[in-house]
């Protein structure tokens, strides 16, 4: 006999737990204290409808408490995506290299999608690229728009540091890139070594499991969702073409739509998945990369439920009451009870009722994009033929090494640099029992630009050989990174206690 609980979206610090529905009544009652002492007021969702007090709604959307168990399971569930995606591109390595022809093949076949007589044709490779990608902006997007609302980019004070750190990771790569790469026919490029990968970068952090500080993780997540805005808005402004006004003006009357739908007061996630997808066509059209829709759109999926939490603690009790029943009245099985079914299944609504959008799209796409989109798309972009590179050209090309000391060296010295003039010069402090030492492993760590980074190559790059020198930069620059992180961190790390160590 148990009660199911789980929290809808383990990167969210919002507060609602689905209900599942359990095998006994009387553990149910039993469990009420548990249940609603876990249910901690929202700010997002303390606010009420539009149109309601504004004076209230500002009292209720204050700084919210810290929930360290849910940023742990944000951090574990990001960590692990890592190993589908590193899989993917081993794989990818070697089924380029046994079939060359096979996997170029593969990847080229075109695929329709139409209606009537309106259709799409893409290869497969640019399905995955405009497609699937844009389902991991989306999920970006929400990750940036959470951390907005709730979390460490929630205020000025506590957005400064890992923004500055950011904008210095991005800057000084892009800097580097440029210098060796002025005037070359892959200056282009210059967006590919300011990415951060999240998912490999915390990977190599959750290696020291509590030798590390929890502050030191916080900041390396608020830095790579920061990094991801940065990337996103570089991919919307500098790496578009020939923009057509009239997708574009449909584009742009559909967002309207979207906030609209949003101020509205409208929950029904379909009407967000329509708008979105109408988003993307007109994009997609318009000259823009299509993946922008995707993060467009996630910045009008509500964040709040349809009642507060206070609505919700109230109902909810009431609910668990009609559970009370003598222990031998109790029956074995939920569905001998028509009243406590009934009971189960509206607390279950109000739970959905109480429950974000936002929440509930962000948890259930996430294993999606970390073990199906993110694999794919790796399988599809890092394939790179090893008997057709002259790896001592590669590495005196302009484009691989520009990548690469843009990463290894560019990326460290921008996120620390600009993390240090930002605690001298704006005072903001260094995250709790995190010193520079720490700072300059995770300063080394924000090399690894994986994912994002074979995206801006393959928006950058059309001509074969540039596209494969780009991967050997982009897979040498992060790996050393990964390395040096990784010995800089061992270093300073503390090593746990023996058992039974004072």
């Amino acid at each position: 006999m148990s009660l199911g609980l789980r929290h809808m979206g383990p990167p969210c610090k919002f507060c609602c737990y689905h209900i599942f529905t359990p095998q006994s009544a009387c553990f149910l009652l039993n469990s009420s204290a548990t249940l609603l002492g876990k249910l901690n007021p929202c700010p997002e969702q303390a606010l009420k409808p539009m149109g309601t007090d504004n004076n209230h709604a500002r009292r209720n959307h204050q700084r919210p408490h810290f929930n360290l168990e849910v940023f742990q399971r944000f951090i574990h569930k990001a960590a692990s995506g890592s190993m589908p995606l590193f899989t993917a591109a081993v794989l990818a390595v070697i089924w380029a290299n046994v079939s060359p022809y096979w996997y170029r093949e593969f990847w080229n076949t075109p695929l329709y999608f139409g209606i009537g007589g309106w259709n799409i044709e893409k290869t497969a490779l640019n399905w995955i690229n405009d497609g699937f990608m844009a389902l991991f902006f989306f999920t970006v997007g929400m990750e940036i728009k959470r951390e907005f609302l709730v979390g460490e980019l929630a205020s000025l004070k506590m957005a400064l540091l890992p923004v500055t750190a950011a904008l210095g990771g991005m800057l000084v790569p892009m800097l580097i890139y440029s210098l060796f790469n002025h005037g070359e026919p892959t200056f282009k490029g210059w967006g590919i070594p300011m990415a951060t990968d999240i998912a490999f970068s915390l990977a190599v952090l959750s290696v020291f499991g509590k030798g590390i500080p929890v502050g030191l993780r916080i900041f390396l997540s608020a830095l790579a969702i920061a990094d991801d805005l940065g990337a996103v808005l570089v991919i919307a402004l500098f790496y578009s073409s020939g923009i057509s006004i009239m997708h574009l003006a449909a584009a742009v009357g559909l967002v309207a739509c979207l906030y609209i739908a949003n101020r509205l007061w409208v929950r029904n996630i379909l009407v967000y998945i329509v708008l979105g997808i109408g988003i993307w066509l007109a994009v997609m059209g318009s000259g823009m990369h299509a993946t922008i829709a995707g993060a467009i759109t996630a910045m009008f999926v509500p964040a709040r439920g349809r009642y507060d939490t206070d609505m919700f603690t109230e109902d909810a009790k009431k609910m668990l009451h009609r559970f009370e029943c003598a222990e031998t009245d109790c029956k074995e099985s939920m569905m001998l009870d028509q009243e406590h079914l009934e009971a189960v299944l509206d607390i279950e609504m109000a739970c959905r009722k109480v429950e974000t959008p936002i929440q509930r799209m962000e948890y259930n796409l996430h294993s999606w994009v970390a073990y199906l989109i993110l694999p794919v798309f790796a399988l599809a972009n890092t394939g790179l033929v090893i008997g057709e590179i002259d790896f001592t050209a590669a590495f005196t090309q302009p484009v691989t090494i520009g990548i690469i000391l843009g990463l290894v060296a560019g990326k460290p010295a921008g996120i620390f640099l600009f993390s240090f003039l930002s605690e001298k010069i704006l005072k903001t402090p260094l995250p709790k029992d995190v010193g520079w030492k720490h700072m300059a492993g995770v300063s080394m760590l924000g090399g690894i630009g994986f994912t994002m980074s074979l995206f801006i190559s393959g928006l950058a790059f059309t001509r074969p050989e540039f596209a494969s020198y780009a991967k050997v930069g982009i897979i040498c620059g992060s790996l050393i990174s990964a390395i040096a992180g990784f010995i800089v961190l061992k270093l300073v790390s503390k090593k746990p206690k023996a058992h039974g160590d004072g």
